[in-house]
C-alpha cells in the first residue's frame, strides 16, 4: 500500500464540465502550472476526443508540464479505439502520460444509454484495457456508476481490468448515490475480494450531489484507497466533485487519525483556489471550508477574546498553511519594489511588463481608495492575468439616469480592424443600456443568463466585482458527440455554450461593462475556433471554406 494518498486533480476536465466554467487553452496551460506548483500526484488534463480544442490543450500540457519531475499528465477515453489512440497522441509527450478509460457497469446506464449486456460490456472493457495498455504502461479503469452496480459484477469486471494491464482502478460514485459508510465498505471489499487488488492503486472519485463527496473520499481513504480525484473549490457536474482543499487539509490536519498524508504543497492552496475562481468566474461561497472568504474570520467577542489570547482556541489550521492573505496594507504612496515583493509574497511572479501594468492599475485603484488590502490585489491582479486577448476593446463608457431620465449609456469601442465606433443605448437601467450599446456595436445575439456583482472589500469606496455568464443565442453544442456528455455519463443532452466574463473597477457600472466585454470576447473567439475548424474541415474536402467578418460571424451563410 501507497505511503501516501496520491492526488488526481480533475478541474480541467470534470470541473470545467460546471455549466459556464469552459476555459481556453492558455487558461488550461495556467492552471495546470499551478497544479504543479500545488504538488498535485497527477493531472488529468482533459478529454481529448471532445474537440480539437481539448486534444491541442492536453497536448501543450503535456509538453509543457508533464516534465521528468512533474506530475502525470492524463487524459480521458471512452472505450473505444477512436477515443484511447486520441487521448494517447494528446498525452505520449508527458515524461509520465496516463490513458484513463472507463466504461458503465450498472445495470440502469448498460440497459438504458449504451444498450449492452453485462456480458457485452466485460469484454469490451476487457479488450479495451488491453488495447490500451499496448500504448501506455499507466492505465488507470474507471467502472463508471460502480456504486449502483451489482457488487459481484463490478468485483468480477475489476478483476478483468487488472488482469489486461490496469494499475488503477478508480471507483466513481457517478452520482453522489452513497453514504460513506457504504462507500468505505465497498472500497474494502474491492480489497479483500478483487483478485490483484492489492497490486494496483484503488482510487476514489465521488461526487457531491448528497453532500458526501470529501466524507465519500475520506472514507474510501481510511479503507484501503491510496488516490483520491478532486477539483480546486469542488467545482464538477451538478453539485460538484470533492474538493481538493477539503480532501488535503483534512489528511493534513487529521493525520494521526488517517494514518496517512499527501505530498501537496498547502501553502500553494489558496493561490490555487484564487485563480480557479478568477477563470471560470465561479466564487465559493464565502462559508466554504478552508478557502472561503470567511474561513479564518470571527466576529463573536467570545471568538475573539480567544484568538487574541492564542489563536489556537478557535483555530485548528493557522491561515498561513493555505497561503491565505498577509496583513501588510499598501497605499498610494507604496513603491514599485514594495509592491513587487508583496506580490511575490502573495504567489504572483510577474513579468517587468506585467509588473508596469499591475503597478499603475494598483496606483489608479489607491488613488480612489484610502487603503489596499490583499483582497483588493489578488482581485486586481487575477482580474488582468486572466482576460483574454482582446478582439474588441472597450476605449469609453458613459452613462445618464436619473429618476426621471430615461437611462441612456454611450460607448467607444476600438473593433479587431483597429476602427474605433460609437453608438449609444437605453435601457431600464444603466447597466442594461450599456449592454444594449456594445450589441448594438458589436452585434454578436446573445443572452444573459446571469449578472452578478459584489464589494471586494468593505466602505463606500469598495472595489465593485462583476461577473456575467451569457449563451449564445439559440445554439446548442454541436461539437462533436464526445464533447456532449459527461465522462461519468452525468449528462448526455445538449447544452448552449456558456461564456464567462469578469470586471473590476470602483465604478460598478464600468465593472459591469468590463465583464460583458470579457464575456463577448470569449464567445466571439470560441465562433472564430469552431469556423476555423470547420473550414479546415471543408477545405479537405474541397467545399467552399467558412470565412468570418470583423463581428465573428461567418460570411457563408449561417452556422448549421
Amino acid at each position: 500500500m501507497e505511503d501516501h494518498v496520491k492526488i488526481f486533480d480533475t478541474t480541467l476536465r470534470d470541473g470545467e464540465q460546471s455549466p459556464g466554467a469552459t476555459m481556453t487553452g492558455p487558461e488550461k496551460l495556467e492552471v495546470a502550472k499551478q497544479l504543479a506548483r500545488l504538488g498535485v500526484d497527477i493531472i488529468e488534463a482533459g478529454f481529448p476526443a471532445a474537440s480539437t480544442g481539448d486534444w491541442e490543450a492536453v497536448n501543450l500540457i503535456a509538453r509543457t508540464v508533464g516534465t521528468a519531475e512533474g506530475p502525470v499528465i492524463a487524459g480521458l477515453a471512452r472505450a473505444n479505439r477512436t477515443d484511447i489512440e486520441r487521448c494517447w497522441t494528446a498525452v505520449k509527450a508527458a515524461a509520465n502520460p496516463r490513458i484513463h478509460t472507463f466504461m458503465s457497469t450498472s445495470d440502469i446506464h448498460l440497459e438504458h444509454q449504451f444498450r449492452k449486456s453485462r456480458g457485452e460490456a466485460l469484454e469490451l472493457i476487457g479488450e479495451m484495457v488491453t488495447f490500451a495498455r499496448s500504448l501506455c504502461s499507466d492505465v488507470e479503469f474507471s467502472p463508471m456508476d460502480a456504486t449502483r452496480s451489482d457488487p459481484e459484477y463490478l468485483y468480477e469486471v475489476l478483476k478483468v481490468a487488472i488482469e489486461c494491464g490496469a494499475t488503477t482502478l478508480n471507483i466513481p460514485d457517478t452520482v453522489g448515490y452513497m453514504t460513506p459508510e457504504e462507500y468505505g465498505m465497498l472500497i474494502r471489499n474491492i480489497v479483500e475480494r478483487v483478485p490483484g487488488a492489492d497490486k494496483v492503486t484503488i482510487s476514489t472519485h465521488c461526487h457531491d450531489d448528497l453532500g458526501f463527496a470529501v466524507a465519500n473520499s475520506l472514507a474510501g481513504v481510511l479503507n484501503g484507497a491510496r488516490q483520491v480525484e478532486c477539483t480546486i473549490n469542488g467545482i464538477g457536474e451538478r453539485a460538484g466533485n470533492a474538493a481538493l482543499e477539503e480532501i488535503v487539509m483534512a489528511l493534513h490536519t487529521r493525520q494521526q487519525f488517517y494514518g496517512v498524508g499527501t505530498r501537496i504543497d498547502t501553502t500553494q492552496i489558496a493561490r490555487s483556489s484564487r485563480m480557479v475562481s478568477a477563470i471560470t468566474g465561479i466564487q465559493p461561497q464565502p462559508n466554504k471550508a478552508i478557502i472561503g472568504a470567511n474561513a479564518f474570520s470571527h466576529e463573536s467577542g467570545i471568538h475573539q477574546d480567544g484568538i487574541l489570547k492564542n489563536p489556537l482556541t478557535y483555530e485548528i489550521m493557522r491561515p498561513e498553511t493555505i497561503g491565505k492573505d498577509s496583513s501588510l496594507v499598501l497605499g498610494k504612496h507604496s513603491g514599485r519594489h514594495a509592491f513587487r515583493k508583496h506580490l511575490e509574497h502573495l504567489g504572483y511572479n510577474l513579468t517587468d511588463g506585467e509588473l508596469q501594468t499591475a503597478f499603475a492599475r494598483f496606483k489608479d485603484l489607491a488613488d480612489k481608495k484610502k487603503l489596499v488590502d490583499d483582497r483588493d490585489i489578488v482581485a486586481l491582479i487575477d482580474d488582468q492575468l486572466h482576460q483574454p486577448a482582446p478582439i474588441w476593446v472597450q476605449e469609453q463608457v458613459q452613462v445618464s439616469c436619473g429618476t426621471t431620465a430615461i437611462p441612456t449609456a454611450t460607448v467607444r469601442l476600438r473593433g479587431p480592424d483597429g476602427v474605433i465606433r460609437t453608438d449609444s443605448g437605453q435601457g431600464t437601467g444603466p447597466v442594461d443600456a450599456v449592454y444594449r450599446a456594445i450589441n448594438r456595436v458589436v452585434g454578436q445575439p446573445n443572452v444573459l443568463t446571469e449578472f452578478s456583482i459584489k464589494a471586494i472589500t468593505e466602505g463606500i469606496d469598495a472595489v465593485g466585482d462583476v461577473t456575467i455568464r451569457i449563451e449564445e443565442e439559440g445554439t446548442g453544442n454541436a461539437d462533436g458527440n464526445a464533447g456532449d456528455r459527461d465522462a461519468y455519463g452525468d449528462s448526455g443532452a445538449q447544452r448552449s455554450r456558456t461564456y464567462t466574463g469578469h470586471g473590476i473597477h470602483t465604478d460598478i457600472i464600468v465593472a459591469a461593462a468590463i465583464a460583458y466585454m470579457g464575456a463577448l470576447n470569449k464567445l466571439i473567439a470560441a465562433r472564430q475556433e469552431r469556423l476555423r475548424t470547420r473550414s479546415s474541415t471543408y477545405t479537405q474536402s474541397n467545399a467552399p471554406a467558412y470565412a468570418m467578418d470583423w463581428f465573428g460571424n461567418s460570411t457563408h451563410g449561417r452556422e448549421e
